[in-house]
């Protein structure tokens, strides 16, 4: 008994002597790793607020580095070229059809532009003395912001998805930020995918790769989807305004076209021009223009688009949307034209991450069945 004692009154000492020596309680310790996690959490947030402009650009360079992948990908599976070679092969066919394009139709089209900026301040004031004639117009004359820059593309949304496509010097530095990007990680994307996975507690590698794989499959399968809709949006416009006697039909499909890019919000940007240059002609004309604007809409949102999301993550209209404001809104421009994949990667993650894994639900992610082949079969071979 005695030695039971003397034992339980050391352990008594002992535990007395190590909260002695922490120099805060319990209680204490919990806030402060709040308080730490908290100013990280901002830490994070302020860097990427600050370099969000470089973020945007490194993405571009990732769907760069996606689009030239999938086509030396396909090359490489129809043919016995390496991987090396079908990108080499990919790039120079690019290069020879952008020079071989331009060099026959860059003259024209550049006419057809400079025409286009003439006409439309011509097309807007016809358009302001029109609607003047009735109260409601000068009414919404008279309460709209500066609707000259708007018309003028100097202000608003709409002017700033203008200077995105615009010949600027800064358009110009971030399309070769994003060209060098892109093919330099076209080139060995395995040693940047490496890196991320190294990043990852090494228990956790298996499913971070098979989240990688799945974001690569979601992006090749929407850029996909949106050359095939930018392609034929396109082509639709110009024959169709021409159809309706609608001049500078070539670069007004060509500005629909590079719009496209941006779901919802690109077209109806897209179509204002059009729509001024048909009032200059009749009213009728501008309902008519409308009306094909429409229709193009309605065979890309119940054609095109299902076809392409059969392949890849079905994005909500509401979420596309809400995720395009917030991002032109906190971002600028670039933020506008990245948001829907930008949306279609935080879908995958949220899939993924939290309700599979985090939750323990079963859900439908297009391209994990494959990503976990791939990863079973590295797996084995090891």
């Amino acid at each position: 008994m005695p030695d039971t004692h003397r034992t339980s009154r050391s352990q008594r000492d002992g535990v007395r002597e190590v909260e002695q020596h922490q120099p805060f309680d319990p209680f204490t310790r919990r806030a402060l790793i709040a308080v730490a996690i908290g100013l990280a959490a901002l830490a994070l947030v302020a860097f990427v607020w600050y370099t969000s402009h470089m973020l945007l650009l490194a993405f571009g360079g990732i769907l760069l580095a996606v689009f030239l992948r999938t086509l030396s990908d396909w090359l490489s599976a129809k043919t016995t070229l390496s991987e090396g070679w079908s990108l080499a092969v990919v790039g120079v066919a690019l290069l020879l059809l952008l020079g071989l394009g331009g060099r026959l139709i860059a003259p024209r089209i550049g006419e057809q532009f400079t025409q286009l900026t003439q006409q439309l301040p011509q097309a807007w004031q016809q358009f302001r003395e029109t609607i003047e004639q009735y109260s409601w117009g000068r009414q919404l004359l008279e309460q709209a912001q500066q609707p000259d820059q708007v018309a003028s593309g100097t202000s608003g949304i709409f002017a700033q998805v203008g200077r995105v496509f615009s010949g600027t010097f800064d358009t110009i530095a971030n399309i070769v930020i994003i060209l060098f990007i892109g093919v330099y990680l076209a080139a060995n994307p395995q040693l940047y995918t490496r890196g991320i996975i190294r990043l990852v507690p090494q228990h956790k590698r298996p499913r971070a790769r098979e989240v990688l794989h799945v974001m690569g499959y979601t992006l090749r399968w929407w850029l996909l989807g949106r050359a095939i809709a930018m392609v034929a949006i396109g082509m639709m416009v110009t024959i169709g305004l021409s159809l309706l006697g609608i001049p500078l039909a070539l670069p007004l499909g060509i500005i629909a076209a590079l719009l496209d890019f941006v779901p919802n919000i690109g077209p109806i940007i897209a179509a204002l021009p059009a729509v001024l240059l048909g009032l200059t002609q009749a009213p009728i004309q501008a309902l008519y223009v409308v009306l094909l604007y429409l229709a193009i809409q309605m065979v890309e949102g119940y054609l095109l688009t299902p076809l392409v999301e059969q392949e890849t993550v079905e994005l909500p209209p509401a979420l596309t949307i809400g995720a395009q404001v917030l991002l032109s809104v906190l971002l600028g421009p670039l933020g506008l034209v990245f948001a829907t994949p930008l949306a279609a990667m935080a879908l995958v993650l949220v899939k993924m991450l939290y309700i599979e894994d985090t939750l323990g639900d079963t859900i439908d992610v297009r391209g994990e069945q494959e990503a976990h082949e791939q990863e079973q079969a590295m797996a084995e071979s090891a």
